[in-house]
């Protein structure tokens, strides 16, 4: 038995558990244990306070896990089993050396974090997501549905939002750029983000926020509160519900998109796009709410484009041709922007598409900006540059009035 788990036994031992006992309390009694386990083993000041932090966080918190989710570096955590934990740090993919003392700990953990927002997870219901106190976005799936171990993957979210001068900063986009967004928002231009697995489609989207004029009224809807929108006094947050296990109470993001029509919105941000609730959010593009924004997953501008006719025709009480999706599509949306990953880890705006209308049986792209892309003397490396293309100089040219006076042509 390690020592860790040997002084958590003695505490639990200790504790009165027919009264509610505070925090400071439990590491006090911690802390004298420690003392006398250190007459049996030479135990260095470092040591005794990674002792206390260990224990307690196995007593009143998550764990190994606590450490991990306080370490700010670190944007996603994965737990393939007890003895196998996985952290994307700063954009890299490592092995941690912590683990779990057991499955059974990563059972209770895994209780833990679930009782939280009352959700439930057990062989009869196996899969679930939910979110932590802070936000954080989490995936469950337990044995033997995932076959050899139960897994638990946890999307952090930094504490401060990070702006566009941030982005810029890391090189995600060039001042010109930013600048480019700033006007598009301003003037209400309806943006769409598309971008795959962990490209920065909701960082991009929160720092595209910062934008919006502050006399406006704003309704997010998201499947899972992410976004922090900040600066907007009529701010409304909308945010969807599982059903029960009785299959009752859900409440999905066509609903929130339905009522958020209802409120008097100037914009309307959908967190993400992933199924039926595209429709609604193209028919209140194309019901006046300019400067709208949302996301989805997408390997390029057109690609993405598919993927809304996909999404769209996924709506079980509508049916609609190809060519009338496209419309709806090219009326709603104004400019595609696509993030990805390059030289493995830097994410960084790929390509800006205008909408130019429908035409010919397809939806017109003009692009804008363009990554233009190199091999290096690394096979796994992508390193080049974004630029803008001759359209830009146009596209000023023919918005530049409308766009200073704060408007969209159109």
């Amino acid at each position: 038995m390690s020592l860790r788990e040997r002084l958590r036994l003695q505490i639990l031992n200790k504790m009165d558990l027919t009264r509610e006992i505070e925090d400071g309390e439990i590491r006090q009694m911690i802390r004298e244990e420690i003392i006398l386990l250190s007459r049996e083993h030479s135990l260095t000041l470092e040591e005794r306070l990674n002792l206390e932090q260990e224990v307690f966080n196995s007593l009143r918190k998550l764990d190994v896990l606590q450490d991990l989710l306080d370490a700010e570096e670190i944007s996603e955590i994965m737990i393939n089993g007890a003895e196998n934990i996985y952290v994307e740090k700063n954009g890299v993919i490592e092995k941690s050396k912590l683990k779990f003392s057991s499955e059974d700990k990563l059972y209770d953990v895994i209780q833990q974090i679930v009782s939280v927002n009352n959700r439930m997870v057990n062989e009869s219901s196996p899969i679930v997501d939910t979110k932590l106190p802070d936000g954080s976005r989490v995936n469950v799936i337990l044995s033997p549905i995932s076959l050899e171990h139960s897994t638990v993957t946890i999307r952090k979210f930094p504490k401060d939002k990070i702006t566009m001068k941030k982005l810029i900063t890391l090189s995600s986009l060039s001042e010109e750029m930013a600048d480019f967004f700033e006007r598009l928002v301003k003037a209400g231009y309806n943006i769409f983000i598309s971008g795959g697995t962990s490209s920065g489609k909701t960082t991009f989207l929160n720092a595209l926020t910062e934008y919006i004029p502050k006399n406006e009224r704003v309704v997010t809807i998201e499947d899972s509160a992410e976004l922090q929108v900040q600066g907007i006094d009529n701010l409304v947050r909308l945010e969807s519900r599982n059903a029960t296990l009785e299959g009752k109470l859900e409440v999905k993001i066509r609903d929130l998109v339905r009522a958020a029509l209802r409120i008097r919105p100037d914009r309307i941000i959908v967190g993400e796009c992933r199924g039926a609730e595209a429709l609604d959010m193209l028919q209140a593009m194309n019901t006046g709410h300019d400067g709208s924004l949302s996301t989805g997953h997408g390997n390029s501008c057109r690609d993405m484009i598919a993927r809304l006719e996909t999404m769209v025709m996924m709506a079980d009480d509508i049916s609609l041709p190809i060519s009338a999706i496209d419309k709806q599509i090219a009326s709603g949306l104004d400019i595609f922007v696509h993030l990805g990953k390059v030289n493995k880890n830097q994410r960084k705006v790929l390509e800006v598409c205008e909408v130019m209308g429908y035409g010919d049986g397809e939806i017109l792209l003009q692009p804008l900006y363009q990554y233009e892309c190199r091999e290096g003397k690394d096979v796994w490396k992508r390193v080049g540059t974004l630029r803008h293309t001759e359209k830009l100089e146009i596209f000023f040219t023919e918005t530049s009035t409308a766009m200073d006076l704060g408007q969209k042509i159109g």
